[in-house]
């Protein structure tokens, strides 16, 4: 874990320096160069666990969605991470997480017991274990803003708003729009514009 953070570390000096330098590049490309620096730092660390760099991309995730006022009842609620079904983490994750903050709220890791307690969340991580039940979690998550990420094959397409992937060893991911859309979140286009795949109701778009 020391050479994860280690590597992370090394990586949020680059993006910094890489945001202060060429002033004079056209500021949405060089704002794309970052995010996609930032999302990738992880995956440099050739020692990190795949659910090492998955917890990594969750907590980035939040940097770069936005959520409707009431999904927030105070200014210091905390932002609740949920894992529902099996935890592929371990104690992982919350090293990964730490105390940090996305906007002012806390970033709390949660384990809650079933979907009704998962609708209070802001972010939830459903488990491959849960993959049976995927569509029916997802339709008992309807109306609530919370963001769903998965990592099994096909969740984007039933719903899921993320979905992680393998692509020749490195973690990837998958955006359903029209699930965000009707869970009123607002992904950031340089969000999308580092995904594999945004995935719509009528037919996916490979986008890298």
């Amino acid at each position: 874990m020391g050479r994860l953070n280690k590597a992370v570390n090394i990586s949020r000096k680059r993006c910094s320096a890489l945001a202060q330098r060429s002033p004079g590049s056209h500021w949405k490309w060089l704002a794309i160069r970052v995010v996609v620096c930032c999302l990738a730092v992880v995956t440099q660390a050739q020692s990190a666990t795949e659910y090492q760099v998955k917890a990594a991309f969750l907590f980035n995730f939040a940097k770069f969605v936005e959520w409707p006022a009431d999904a927030f009842p105070g200014v210091d609620t905390p932002l609740q991470i949920c894992l529902l079904g099996h935890d592929p983490f371990g104690h992982e994750f919350e090293e990964v997480i730490g105390d940090k903050s996305v906007n002012g709220h806390r970033i709390e890791v949660i384990h809650p017991s079933g979907v009704p307690q998962a609708r209070d969340c802001q972010i939830i991580f459903v488990s491959s274990s849960e993959k049976r039940q995927a569509l029916e979690i997802l339709r008992g998550l309807r109306g609530a803003s919370v963001l769903t990420v998965g990592d099994t094959a096909g969740f984007a397409g039933m719903g899921g708003i993320i979905n992680f992937v393998l692509d020749d060893g490195r973690v990837r991911f998958e955006i359903n729009v029209k699930a965000a859309e009707r869970a009123h979140l607002k992904i950031s286009a340089r969000l999308l514009t580092v995904a594999k795949l945004i995935v719509t109701d009528d037919a996916p778009t490979e986008t890298k």
